[in-house]
C-alpha cells in the first residue's frame, strides 16, 4: 500500500513540492559538481611532486566551481516561492566561494592551517546538506542518499581535524581519496534526482 502511495505521489504533478523539482530539473547541475569533485581528486593524486601551495590553488579552483554549481542550482527555478526552499543550497554555495576566496588571498598559510580550514568548511558543507536532506524528506521518501551524503562530509571534516599534524603528502591523500568518493556519491544523486524529472 504504501509503495502505492509513493508511486501515485511520482506519478501527480510537483503541486507542493517545489524543492523536489527544482532540484530534479537541475540534476546535471550536480552531476557537474561530482565530476568536478573526481577531477580534482584524480589531480591530487597524480600530479607528482605537488606542493602545498599547488594544492591550495587546486584546492580554491575546486571549492570555487563547486560553489557556482550550488549557486546556480539554488537561483535557477521558475519563482522566489521556490528559491525560497533552497535556500539551505544557496548557503552550501556562498560559503564554498567565500572559502576560495579566502584561501586566495591567504596564499602563505602552513600546511596545518590549511588542513584545519579545509576541515571546518567540509563540517559546515556536511551540516547544510543534511539539512537540505531534511527538506528533501518533506517532499520525496527515501531520500537517505543525501543525509549520507552530508554525513561524508562531516566525516571527512572531523578526521582532518583529528590528524592535526599530518604531513603534505597524507593531506594529499585524504583530500584526494575523499574528493573522488564525494563525487561518486554526487554523481549517484544526481542520477537519483533524474528519475524525479518530469517528462518535458
Amino acid at each position: 500500500m504504501a509503495d502505492t502511495q509513493v508511486q501515485a505521489g511520482l506519478d501527480i504533478p510537483f503541486a507542493g513540492r517545489e524543492l523536489l523539482r527544482s532540484l530534479a530539473e537541475n540534476w546535471w547541475l550536480l552531476l557537474l559538481r561530482g565530476v568536478a569533485a573526481i577531477i580534482f581528486g584524480m589531480l591530487a593524486f597524480f600530479w607528482p611532486g605537488i606542493t602545498l601551495l599547488s594544492l591550495t590553488l587546486l584546492w580554491e579552483a575546486y571549492a570555487f566551481a563547486d560553489g557556482i554549481f550550488a549557486l546556480w542550482a539554488a537561483i535557477s527555478g521558475r519563482g522566489a516561492a521556490e528559491t525560497s526552499t533552497r535556500w539551505w543550497l544557496a548557503a552550501t554555495g556562498i560559503v564554498s566561494v567565500l572559502a576560495a576566496f579566502v584561501a586566495f588571498f591567504w596564499p602563505g598559510m602552513t600546511t596545518v592551517v590549511l588542513l584545519m580550514f579545509i576541515a571546518s568548511w567540509a563540517i559546515i558543507i556536511g551540516v547544510l546538506q543534511i539539512w537540505g536532506a531534511i527538506e528533501m524528506g518533506k517532499e520525496a521518501q527515501g531520500e537517505w542518499l543525501f543525509a549520507l551524503y552530508g554525513v561524508l562530509w562531516i566525516a571527512f571534516g572531523v578526521v582532518m581535524f583529528a590528524q592535526p599534524g599530518a604531513g603534505a603528502l597524507a593531506l594529499v591523500w585524504m583530500i584526494g581519496w575523499f574528493a573522488i568518493l564525494s563525487g561518486c556519491m554526487s554523481i549517484a544523486l544526481a542520477f537519483r534526482l533524474r528519475t524525479y524529472k518530469q517528462p518535458a
